[in-house]
């Protein structure tokens, strides 16, 4: 009887097409697990698996997650949820100089503000590659023992200068054929901490020949004297990562490993070392297999770890969750949400081929998504005065406003309405330009869930800049009053009484780089960032926002999407912007 397949419709792809087929065929119906990781020994002593699948998301914990993760992220542990079956998550911390608890603690953090867990069946499936660390130096050792492993005293430069080129064979390491006696010595003096870092490694025993430049004898351990962040200073000896993680994935009983395009001229490596460790009776079958898909290529950002590291160590941003960077705790202040994310990944889908995705896809879906959840507010963004002359200066009247436009079981909340207002300088022009249909002089415009006034003029101040606009209001011209229809006007503009209205910073965010693809033109990826990337300036906004509290999201009504910034206080209001309503840049 064959394993059951999700019944809801879901986006079709290579990958899901190849977890089906293996589901229906029944493929890892015999496949067990021991509840944790281990050798084939260990895993021989468990059950049938419960978990039809196994996937994992395996970052380097040498900084924060990008957009790009996200992605893999959903791809991984939605492909896990939806075939019930297990993600793990593993940390390949096999570089000990460039890791740290920091990043560890932040991409846990993300992957569980995206939505996700790694447990199943009472497991906890997160793991570190370190846990590995001894099982990995066993199977060097069987390598060593089979002949397929030898320790080369090379220099670096000597190695790279032997391997060949892609029309021309590499040669062999005068080390080559030592016999498996002596390579076991001088690999058991690295691991004690006889040798110097670079003086020796290990490599695996192939082909020298070979057309893919990765079974020319690669390196799988080198010598590398730094402390580690878990084992601190257990181990001299490290593995390179295309040695660790096909035996990382193997001892996880992972069966289906996904990664990137990148990684496709190592599958030979990971398939040859995978069955060499299976002769040596310590794996079991079946085998992870490797499959690859096309990684993100996101316009107007960088995605370069590199690059993002430039970018915070240069003070070209303000540190790694800055909204304009493309760090998921960047996107995360910025507004940006997991329910966007994950409309994202779906819309742009899973393939073989590289493309470039359009930044404006990611700003589509969240506009997309936050359309739906965000309550609306006002706020004036660049407030000027308007004061209605034909009422009284004690004037107070109740407007209402619904909280959400297609969601009316919501409700609605209030607005004063009072004599003197902020409204936006843009919705005043003392000589209109044609087709202008806000305030001016002699024109009618509705106050969005108020009264239709009329522009009497404006005041200005000595410099000749308008400091106040006048108006009067016309009664029975109510909005949801039978009166609201007497009069037809074309313009309607947002206000706040300057009463009620509460003062606030916003940082209106745009794109951290004005080209397409920043460097390729230029040369030089700094040269391409926006210097408009972000505007700080003070604000009005609504009453009803005065309990507002980091993370809280509205959509500004005319302007756009905001969030309460982290570092929000009630005597310091601060707001950014996620997104405006609609794409600027088009």
């Amino acid at each position: 009887m064959t394993n059951p397949l999700p019944t809801k419709t879901m986006p079709s792809n290579f990958i899901r097409a190849v977890i089906e087929k293996n589901i229906e065929s029944g493929r890892f119906t015999e496949k067990k697990w021991n509840g944790k990781p281990g050798n084939r020994s260990h895993h021989n002593k468990g059950l049938i698996d419960k978990a039809k699948i196994r996937t994992r998301f395996p970052p380097e914990p040498n900084g924060y997650l990008h957009i790009g993760h996200a992605k893999s992220i959903f791809l991984n542990f939605g492909l896990a949820k939806d075939y019930n079956g297990a993600c793990h998550l593993r940390f390949d911390d096999t570089n000990p100089e460039k890791e740290n608890e920091e990043f560890v603690k932040g991409i846990i953090d993300n992957i569980k503000w995206l939505g996700f867990d790694w447990n199943f069946n009472n497991d906890s499936n997160l793991y570190y590659a370190s846990d590995y660390f001894e099982l990995m130096y066993s199977a060097a050792e069987s390598l060593i023992h089979s002949g397929q492993a030898y320790v080369d005293k090379q220099t670096a430069e000597q190695i790279k200068n032997s391997r060949g080129t892609l029309t021309t064979p590499g040669k062999d390491s005068p080390w080559r054929e030592n016999q498996p006696a002596e390579n076991l010595k001088l690999f058991k003096e690295m691991k004690s901490g006889k040798h110097e870092d670079g003086t020796m490694v290990l490599r695996a025993k192939i082909n020298m020949a070979s057309p893919n430049m990765n079974l020319r004898d690669p390196a799988i351990y080198r010598i590398k004297h730094a402390k580690h962040h878990k084992t601190e200073s257990q181990w001299c000896i490290y593995p390179m990562y295309t040695f660790a993680h096909p035996i990382e994935d193997a001892l996880e009983s992972i069966t289906h490993s996904i990664c990137t395009l990148e990684f496709e001229d190592q599958r030979p490596f990971y398939e040859w070392l995978l069955k060499q460790l299976l002769k040596n009776d310590l794996l079991n079958e079946p085998l992870p297999k490797q499959y690859e898909f096309a990684r993100l290529n996101l316009t107007y950002v960088v995605l370069s770890k590199r690059r993002l590291i430039e970018l915070v160590e240069k003070n070209l941003v303000d540190g790694w969750d800055d909204p304009r960077m493309p760090t998921l705790i960047g996107a995360k202040r910025r507004g940006y949400t997991p329910e966007g994310f994950k409309l994202f990944t779906e819309r742009i889908g899973v393939s073989k081929a590289d493309s470039w995705i359009d930044y404006s896809t990611l700003e589509d879906c969240m506009r997309e998504v936050l359309n739906e959840s965000s309550n609306r507010r006002v706020a004036v963004l660049d407030p000027l005065k308007l004061v209605i002359n034909n009422l009284p200066e004690e004037f107070e009247e109740d407007c209402l406003a619904p909280n959400h436009p297609k969601k009316p079981e919501l409700g609605k909340r209030t607005i004063k309405l009072t004599k003197e207002l902020w409204i936006e300088k843009a919705d005043f022009m003392e000589e209109p330009e044609k087709k202008y249909f806000r305030l001016f002089p002699g024109n009618q415009v509705r106050l969005r869930y108020g009264y239709v006034v009329t522009c009497t003029g404006c005041e200005k101040d000595k410099d000749g800049n308008i400091i106040k606009v006048l108006c009067e209001y016309l009664p029975n011209t109510k909005s949801g009053t039978p009166g609201s229809d007497s009069i037809k006007v074309k313009g309607n503009i947002h206000w706040i009484s300057t009463k009620y209205a509460l003062d606030a910073e916003v940082s209106l965010y745009d794109r951290l780089f004005k080209s397409e693809h920043p460097g390729v033109k230029s040369k030089n990826y700094l040269d391409d960032i926006n210097p408009e990337s972000v505007k700080k300036t003070k604000i009005k906004l609504e009453e009803n926002l005065v309990n507002i509290k980091p993370s809280d999201q509205y959509q500004f009504e005319r302007h756009g999407y905001f969030i309460c910034d982290l570092e929000s206080t009630s005597n310091n209001l601060k707001i950014n912007r996620t997104v405006t309503l609609r794409d600027a840049w088009k």
